[in-house]
Parts: structure tokens; sequence; C-alpha cells
């Protein structure tokens, strides 16, 4: 909408005081809402576009083709591949798909996600043209409800990533060992989906995709299944173990990955656990991992786990099941600190005693301060993924608010096989 009439409140309404924020309504917010709804626009145009996809919307060098799309917000400020249309219909070769065919419709500007607009995004991100049946798969998660794509461009920097399972990981050379989401080919599917959500779903930097400090890239990765003790993630979800998946998540932070290390009074498998638990209580999010019922912020973690730590666990008898059981369990803090962070972390400010009254949080958070309460909702929130240098003993939990890991199966073309062999 091109002649749109915007009013905006002036300054960060999260750290004004009442008196400052009805003084800025009052004085100015208000006289533009006036001013929006009794005035025409003046800034009205026309706004045209090309309804044929197989339209050249520019041409020229490779690296002129970087600049026109970059300077159209195309791009992700990196040099493209020049979506060609040869380059195109080799990518739809690799499914059976017609090209304008609806994947998913992508919130929030409910744009169709077709075979066409996928491969485009996916030439310029780098993949290969095999890469296409798990672009696909992603497209079709990120449109799910549960995946609750809308809500991504919260200041807080939320960012897609996308897992990959099955016989697809070895088949393609999908890392999941040492560096995997810096090691091709995972970072060019990683970014294909970043360039999804920009460029279907609508997310541009300072308009609807509102971080405060940017984003990284989004990434992908697959798990360590030889070096994973458990069953795989796409299994643990109710997908058969010779069927490839492609799971869509978010997360606010790509941060720190201690390493835990045997000491004398406790194993290493008792030490992994206390350190999970440590760092589950730092994430900022936490405000939300009690939450229960309809009326709750989806809250989510993934935990990243080296294989050396997993196989430590399963060692000492754990098995994923009871890592979770454990954590949710064990994680814990006073009432009087965590009062402190849903006042002063939570953009609505709400004390725990009032979710206890709305039934978002159990009865004892609304006990005296020092109580000690368990922050995890449940162990369902927790995802753990096996993944990693299987010659290091790391670790990392990723938060993600809003949104739910979705898991999509991977549809190969009938041709696979020849396709592959050309």
């Amino acid at each position: 909408m091109a002649d749109l009439n915007v009013s905006e409140y002036p300054g960060p309404l999260g750290i004004h005081d009442t008196a400052q924020i009805a003084k800025n309504i009052e004085g100015k917010l208000l006289d533009q809402i006036i001013n929006g709804l009794t005035v025409g626009s003046d800034t009205a145009e026309t706004v045209t576009a090309s309804s044929n996809p197989h339209d050249v919307v520019f041409t020229g060098t490779e690296s002129e083709v970087s600049d026109y799309y970059e300077a159209k917000e195309w791009s992700d400020g990196l040099p493209i591949v020049a979506p060609t249309i040869e380059r195109v219909e080799r990518f739809l070769e690799f499914t059976d798909r017609k090209p304008d065919e609806v994947v998913a419709v992508l919130q929030s500007a409910n744009l169709q996600a077709t075979p066409w607009n996928i491969a485009v995004n996916g030439v310029m991100a780098g993949c290969r043209p095999e890469h296409m049946p798990l672009l696909i798969a992603a497209v079709e998660a990120l449109g799910e409800e549960r995946c609750n794509l809308n809500n991504i461009g919260s200041s807080s920097s939320l960012v897609p990533f996308v897992l990959i399972n099955g016989p697809i990981v070895a088949e393609l050379g999908i890392q999941s060992g040492a560096q995997l989401v810096s090691r091709p080919p995972n970072p060019p599917i990683g970014r294909a989906i970043g360039l999804i959500v920009r460029n279907i779903a609508g997310y541009r930097p300072g308009s609807t995709y509102m971080g405060t400090f940017g984003y990284p890239q989004a990434f992908a990765l697959a798990e360590h299944a030889e070096g994973s003790p458990w069953e795989p993630f796409h299994v643990e979800h109710g997908f058969a173990l010779d069927e490839s998946t492609v799971t869509v998540g978010i997360t606010s932070n790509w941060g720190s990955s201690p390493a835990p290390y045997d000491r004398p009074e406790k194993d290493g498998a008792s030490t992994t656990l206390e350190m999970l638990s440590r760092e589950i209580v730092k994430k900022t999010r936490i405000f939300m991992f009690p939450g229960r019922g309809p009326d709750a912020d989806t809250a989510m973690l993934t935990v990243l786990l080296s294989p050396s730590l997993a196989q430590s666990l399963a060692a000492a008898g754990y098995s994923k099941q009871d890592v979770k059981k454990y954590l949710h369990e064990n994680t814990r803090m006073t009432l009087r600190e965590f009062e402190w962070l849903c006042r002063y972390m939570s953009i609505s400010g709400a004390r725990p005693q009032e979710k206890v009254a709305e039934g978002v949080y159990p009865k004892e958070f609304a006990g005296a301060p020092d109580d000690i309460i368990q922050v995890l909702s449940g162990p369902e929130i927790l995802h753990i993924i096996v993944c990693g240098d299987p010659n290091r003993n790391r670790l990392m939990v990723m938060e993600g608010g809003h949104t739910t890991p979705t898991t999509k199966a991977i549809v190969l073309p009938k041709k696979w096989a020849e396709l592959r062999g050309k």
C-alpha cells in the first residue's frame, strides 16, 4: 500500500515511563493520527508488478546483477549467483511439482511460494540443483501455522535455521560433524532459507525485520547419526528411520558453547547436565519457559550436543528423554530472581502472580520470594540434536521465541537417481 499513512511513536516505548508515554502520545502521536486520517497522502504512486516469472528483470555482468539485486533489496548484501532462466529450470528438474504450483503461503507478506521462486532464491544463494527437494520441504515447514513465521520480525533478532535428517544427509554430503554450520554445502542451504524469508515471506531489515542488532545468516546443519547413541531427531518426531526430513527452527542466539569436563567428585555426565541447567537459566526469554495452556507464549529450546557428550550421557544410562526430564526437574532459580526477569526483561512487565491468576504459570509461582521454582513448563519444550566435532566436548543452548520447530518429509523426484547421475 504505497500511499498508507503511518503514525510513529517517537523513541523506544519500552524504556519510557508512564508520564513520558502520555506526553509523547498527546503532544506528538495524536496529531500524526488525526493528520493521517483527515489529510490525503501526497506520496501516493502507482505500483505495478510483472505477473510473468519468466520476464528478464536485468541484463548485465555477474557483478552488475549483484549490484542491481542489492539495490532492489532482493539480496542479503553478499554477491549472488544470477538466477538465469537456464539455472532456474535446472533446479526445477529436481522436483515433480509444477513450476507455478503453490507450495505454501508465507507470512507476513502472504505471498505464494512456488517451485519457481523457491528455485530463484536457491540459485541466488549458491545452492546446487539437487538441493531443491530440501528447499521445498523447508518452505512447507515455514508455511505451517505452528512454525508461526508471522512473529519473527521481533526486535530480538529471531533467525531461522534448518536441520536435515535421514539418508539424504550422506547422499548429498550435508555436514554434521566439525564446523558443520560453516562447511559446504551447508552455508548456501541456510542462506537460501534466509533469502526465501526475505523475498517471499517479506522480511526486510529495517522495515519488517526489526532486530535491534541485525541478523546473522540463517544456517543449516545435519544431525550426526553415526555419533549419536540415541534415535535421530526425525524418528523421535514420528518419521521413519529411512525417511529424509527438514526441520525449520528459530533461534534468537548463536552464542557460547561451553565445554564440560570431569570433576573428581562427579562424572562427566553429571557435569554436562548441570552445565546445561545453568545455561538454560541464562537465556533472556526465560519468562516464557514456564508458560502453560493456550494463552502462554510459545518458547522452545534447542540443545546441540557434540557426539562425545551424548555418548557419555548414554554410557551413564541416560536416554534422550531422561536428559529432558533431568533438565525439566533441575533447571531452577529463586522466585525473587525470576520475578525480576519478568518485570524488566518482558515487554509486558507482568508479575508471576498475575500469570498464575491467568492460569499461565503454575501456582508455585505465587509463592514466597526465596522459594525455588522450576523454570521449564515440561520436557517437551526441549529439542536435543547431536552434531558437531566428535572429538570435542561442547554444547550449546539455542532459545527460540514465538515459534515451534516444524518438520517435513523431503520428497524426491521420480527420476532422482537419473538426475543425480547427470
